[in-house]
């Protein structure tokens, strides 16, 4: 009988091992993941489970009897120390050996770290698991004050969370504005105005140079010499693909793990996906690493086709999504890629879509509180067709026009 062996704990392994087995894979399915908890969603941990809407059971992507129902294995809380790829094995932090005949990599990404003086001190966070956010939501109880570093989306969705809980939150980014690796100037500015109208601080062109408190920490430095007091300090300042077991054992890596179309690494038993890897993306003729749900969700689902023998091939155009406040903003394709800008909307209703056109093709979208012009937009995206400009920016005319 089979073995596959699955590594890691997210979205990608969770849909990785239901693939196998809706595909009728009857082997032996073992999931290792370093966090004791069965696969789960990371988008609700800086939004609906650090507010507490949401419990465990909604995190879980699957209820823990998903796996016993389906005879898979899960070993939570033990990490794979080693990787090798010719005897076919795995090593775990239990000594345990574990031979597969094929192994699929999900071990997604970790939180870039802040190198600075104190920042080691009682207080300052990263959120990346479900172990981060409980402690992060036992602090608040007692917070007056937060301070988040990094002005991207987790950033923005925790301050929306903790603005709305009633502390006082400021935004520390050392970029010219906040969400500039992602986003246009205007949606940017549009996102500055949403916050500081609920009362968080935007503070741009300003980088921390350290932390200070006697154990526990009570002020941000910023490089300028000032001091910020903060009761708790989240830092976000990006992630980095977790590649060192694949580097280890030979695979090839470049900014995450390089899988071709099928999702397979250099050694051809050996698969991956999710954040972890560097993928080719035919539509976009380019190679990527993303880090989206979506992406994760798909790549696991042709990496589990392929390991059952199938020739599945992934191509899709990238999106994604951030919850702040009431607003679910939508996006797709890279706005980067675009030489004109299209408004469709009124920002100032909270309900509006910029689109991103390159030579007259729609490249990208944005949409706020617009789920019919974000499911059009994918469609048309896909496409790569020419678009009537004037019809894209008229809320009268109906999304869907376009798409005839």
């Amino acid at each position: 009988m089979p073995t596959f062996v699955v590594i890691g704990g997210g979205h990608a392994a969770g849909q990785a091992v239901a693939s196998l087995r809706q595909g009728g894979f009857d082997g032996e399915i073992i999931v290792v993941g370093d966090e004791p908890f069965p696969p789960y969603q990371r988008p609700p941990l800086s939004k609906q489970y650090l507010s507490g809407e949401h419990g465990l059971d909604r995190v879980y992507l699957r209820p823990e009897s998903f796996y016993a129902k389906r005879d898979i294995t899960l070993k939570l809380g033990i990490r794979v120390e080693s990787l090798d790829c010719e005897a076919h094995s795995v090593t775990t932090s239990e000594g345990e050996t574990i031979n597969y005949d094929k192994a699929l990599l999900c071990t997604g990404s970790r939180p870039r770290q802040l190198k600075a003086p104190g920042s080691d001190l009682a207080g300052i966070h990263y959120l990346r698991g479900i172990a981060d956010v409980d402690g992060i939501r036992a602090e608040m109880a007692d917070a007056k004050t937060m301070i988040i570093v990094g002005g991207g989306y987790i950033g923005l969705e925790v301050a929306a969370v903790v603005r709305t809980a009633g502390l006082e939150v400021s935004v520390l980014e050392m970029e010219s504005r906040i969400l500039n690796r992602v986003t246009t100037p205007t949606m940017s500015e549009f996102y500055t105005q949403l916050h500081e109208g609920r009362g968080v601080k935007i503070l741009t062109d300003t980088a921390v140079s350290g932390f200070e408190g006697e154990g526990r920490i009570s002020a941000a430095v910023t490089v300028s010499g000032e001091q910020l007091p903060a009761d708790i300090v989240i830092i976000g300042i990006g992630i980095l693909p977790n590649v060192e077991l694949a580097q280890a054992a030979g695979l090839d890596c470049e900014n995450g793990i390089v899988v071709d179309e099928r999702c397979a690494t250099s050694h051809p038993d050996v698969y991956a996906a999710g954040d972890c890897t560097n993928h080719p993306n035919p539509l976009l003729n380019r190679r990527l690493r993303l880090e989206s749900v979506p992406n994760a969700m798909e790549q696991s689902r042709v990496a589990a086709a392929n390991m059952l023998g199938e020739e599945k091939t992934y191509a899709a155009i990238p999106w994604f999504w951030s919850d702040q406040y009431e607003l679910k903003l939508q996006m797709v394709g890279f706005s980067t890629d675009a030489d004109q800008e299209v408004l469709r909307g009124d920002p100032s209703s909270n309900q509006f879509a910029r689109f991103y056109l390159e030579q007259g093709v729609l490249v990208a979208a944005d949409a706020v509180n617009s789920p019919k012009e974000f499911m059009a937009c994918r469609q048309l995206v896909t496409k790569q067709v020419k678009v009537d400009v004037d019809k894209l920016a008229n809320a009268d005319v109906p999304i869907k026009e376009l798409l005839a």
